[in-house]
């Protein structure tokens, strides 16, 4: 292990790295996540307010099950476009800043959601909210992954990424309480504030060194590790020796290099998963309250609480998820939560027969193995790319979110009239599980890498 002395001299790729690596676990740390969680936590409430605000507009409107599947739909359709966009501008802009327009820009459209006076106006809020949602989450993705240590950087981003099935399950909780009591609009008002509490706090976070030293500016990079080291110093704790163990050289990857050379599996493979993944996910999610209230005639005020219900199961799966994905790596965990979420699924073929306390059984099952899937995902696509193209292919895998996640409420939609609802959890069933074989045939394992070392550039 060669030993790297820091200087006042513009640093060196390597050198950045290596006092990434050597940084141990301090409060620096949990402030950092603390504050990348509040925003993750507004995401998911966000996203998810639709599916408890449904059962009334079904009702108040007289929507269609097509007009359902396409008011959950419209959002993901922003969402695909903010997550394309800002995870390339991203990589020319740097994370910070493009972070903080997307918060802005799903906070305000997330309050305008509650003026909302038609169908077609809050499909069109719901667009424009997407797109700040859209294009948040890649760009978060990056920015945890660039600050983690390769040893524990799968529990360390996971437990960053808590946050965003708490905001499901709040979502979930409050949509419970407030929806009947309140009315709809309740839940966007919510939504918005306290998002708005985020953006001085975001201030406080500083660019990415590795994106800053991949970007010509190697000086800043030092100043901002000079500034972690000094706040880490200041808690008593000591620094570990500076050495690295790989000649590390920058990124110069282009975009066109994500169907090139090892990335062309990696992407396909990554691509599929998101698609597997967040077509039962979202497609679940946004309909289970207006399933059990249309198929299942359960009370608006059942129908939500069983909603509830699933997304405790989901957090309960992402939650053992933190907790194992640095025992058995990355891809065993993504294959294996995919193929036995899948099972549940499929045995609801029969759910016409069944209870929909029956069906909320099996599907709390489904719902925390592929809740736990979702949240590894977003680090593990981070993992697969450089540092100059982590943000945009984590964008461009977050799209395949999107288009999963506009197919999913309209392939409901289209199935549950014509064949019934245990068709529809077969179909689903039937693509978790082959989410999973993909995994397990074709991903990389990349637990314990360092992140150079795992995503080299390629030659010309």
């Amino acid at each position: 292990m060669a030993n790297l002395e820091s200087t006042t001299a513009a640093p060196s790729v390597a050198e950045v790295v290596a006092r990434l690596e050597r940084l141990p676990p301090s409060r620096w740390h949990v402030r950092m996540r603390s504050i990348i969680g509040v925003a993750w936590f507004f995401d998911a409430f966000d996203a998810l307010a639709i599916a408890y605000v449904l059962p009334v507009l079904i009702g108040m409107w007289k929507l269609s099950p097509l007009e359902i599947g396409s008011l959950i739909a419209v959002g993901y359709v922003g969402q695909a476009i903010g997550s394309l966009f800002f995870g390339w501008l991203a990589e020319r802009w740097g994370r910070v800043p493009c972070a903080l327009i997307t918060l802005a820009i799903f906070t305000v459209f997330s309050f305008l959601c509650a003026f909302a006076w038609s169908l077609q106006s809050l499909m069109w809020l719901r667009f424009l909210q997407g797109i700040g949602l859209g294009g948040e989450i890649p760009i978060l993705h990056a920015y945890v992954n660039e600050f983690a240590n390769s040893k524990r950087r799968g529990r360390f981003t996971v437990i960053t990424q808590l946050p965003f099935p708490l905001g499901l399950f709040a979502a979930a909780l409050i949509g419970t309480w407030t929806v009947p009591h309140w009315g709809w609009q309740s839940m966007f008002i919510i939504g918005a504030l306290p998002a708005l509490l985020a953006l001085p706090l975001r201030l406080l976070l500083p660019e990415s060194p590795r994106w800053l030293v991949n970007n010509g500016k190697a000086r800043e990079a030092g100043k901002v590790l000079d500034g972690i080291e000094a706040s880490i110093t200041a808690e008593g704790k000591t620094l570990p020796p500076l050495t690295t163990g790989a000649s590390v050289m920058p990124t110069t990857a282009r975009f066109g290099d994500l169907l090139r050379g090892i990335y062309l599996r990696r992407s396909l493979v990554i691509w599929a998963m998101w698609f597997c993944c967040y077509l039962v996910v979202y497609g679940l999610a946004g309909w289970l309250p207006s399933i059990y209230r249309t198929v299942y005639k359960l009370s608006v005020q059942e129908a939500l609480q069983y909603g509830l219900i699933s997304s405790i199961a989901g957090l309960l799966g992402c939650v053992i998820a933190a907790w194992l994905i640095d025992i058995i790596g990355r891809r065993l965990l993504i294959a294996a939560c995919m193929v036995l979420g899948g099972l549940p699924m499929l045995a609801l073929y029969w759910a016409s027969a069944l209870s929909a306390w029956e069906v909320l059984v099996l599907v709390c099952i489904s719902f925390a193995l592929t809740n736990a899937v979702a949240l590894c995902l977003g680090i593990y696509t981070a993992e697969n790319y450089p540092t100059s193209l982590r943000a945009f292919g984590s964008g461009v895998g977050s799209m395949w979110v999107r288009i999963a996640s506009i197919l999913g409420p309209y392939l409901v939609g289209f199935t549950l009239p014509l064949a019934g609802v245990g068709t529809v959890f077969v179909l689903f069933g039937a693509v978790s599980i082959i989410g999973g074989l993909i995994c397990l045939m074709f991903a990389i394992e990349t637990r314990g890498r360092v992140l150079e070392e795992l995503s080299p550039p390629l030659t010309p």
